[in-house]
């Protein structure tokens, strides 16, 4: 077949999505489309493997591939697999004219743009800048963080970051007891060890150990053995609410960490074009989701409350955003009019 042919990834610690594209059809009509279970895969080379063995009569003629990590050389070894992904030895191996990494959040905060007003559920409708920066805060195994800036000649500038590395930094009396908690047990404490699928846990058993909540026993046996204990606090929180204490002020404390941390990350990029929200856990909990809580933290900043007032704030409920984002730039790739990642 001689159609030009792109090929995305969204390569994340728990699942990864990947999407082949003719660019003639859009980002909405992949030919065809498959996730993996990261874990059971020691590479990412046999996922690549398996799910091109059906194509291999399509040449592939640009790849882009969201990391979880940092890229550096056009390489990447994941933050939370053991993976090391070089876009040299892909091309190669698969016999792909150009192979593209970039961060993870690089990628999601790419496919915003991309998105309709359905695929998003708003927590302040502010009032947005067109020009503005964009940036992502998106828990999920891990936290990541990402912003889009616009050059004064109209391009856009992807910029992923580590910012879910930077230090906890508690906003009241709770939070503070939190974070001794922590660094008594980790020593170091981040956002992610307290906003994200790793960290979710930490703040479950520091309520139950300083005895702000119980736990029910029905809880209990669902959570022993548990290997990731998460989706039975969220699904608690959602059935139950209140009368599920521990885990409502679990998913409270959790939100207001996020609002707090959301609200830092747009007053450093400057984001008048909007903030949101990705990762796996946060789209699951919109229908408990306290806006008013979150918000509560998210304006807490002081003297430039009033700004953070403006800016729109929303959860991404398309999952495939990052993927979408990531065959974007494999598309405009193509012509030449790639936006740049850093």
């Amino acid at each position: 077949m001689g159609e030009t042919t792109v090929l995305a990834a969204d390569i994340g610690a728990t699942k990864t999505n990947l999407g082949m594209y003719a660019p003639e059809s859009g980002l909405r009509s992949p030919i065809k489309e498959a996730t993996y279970a990261s874990p059971q895969f020691r590479e990412f080379d046999l996922i690549l493997e398996d799910f091109l063995a059906a194509n291999d009569n399509l040449k592939i003629d640009v790849a882009c591939f969201g990391v979880p990590g940092p890229v550096e050389g056009n390489a990447a070894s994941t933050t939370n697999l053991p993976w090391l992904i070089e876009a040299d030895s892909l091309e190669k191996r698969f016999q792909i004219g150009k192979v593209i990494l970039v961060n993870d959040l690089a990628a999601t905060v790419m496919g915003i743009p991309h998105l309709n007003s359905e695929e998003l559920f708003c927590i302040q409708k502010g009032k947005c800048n067109d020009k503005g920066n964009i940036a992502v805060i998106a828990p999920g195994t891990g936290l990541g963080e990402a912003f889009l800036v616009t050059s004064p000649q109209g391009s856009r500038i992807a910029q992923g970051s580590e910012g879910g590395h930077a230090d906890f930094a508690p906003m009241d009396r709770i939070q503070q007891e939190l974070l001794s908690h922590l660094q008594e047990r980790i020593g170091h404490v981040s956002y992610e060890n307290v906003c994200s699928g790793r960290g979710m846990p930490n703040i479950y058993d520091f309520l139950l150990e300083k005895g702000y909540a119980s736990e029910p026993e029905w809880l209990k046996e669902r959570l022993d053995g548990c290997e990731d204990p998460v989706p039975e606090i969220v699904r608690a929180a959602i059935a139950h609410g209140a009368e599920c204490e521990i885990c409502d002020r679990c998913i409270r404390l959790f939100v207001a960490i996020l609002g707090a941390e959301a609200g830092n990350l747009a007053i450093r990029t400057m984001a008048t074009g909007g903030i949101y929200i990705g990762g796996g856990i946060v789209p699951r909990i919109v229908n408990i989701l306290d806006s008013h809580h979150f918000l509560k933290f998210f304006l807490n900043k002081g003297r430039v409350s009033k700004l953070l007032a403006n800016i729109p704030v929303h959860v991404i409920l398309n999952p495939k955003a990052a993927l979408m984002g990531a065959a974007a730039h494999a598309i405009s790739a193509i012509s030449g009019n790639a936006d740049v990642v850093s």
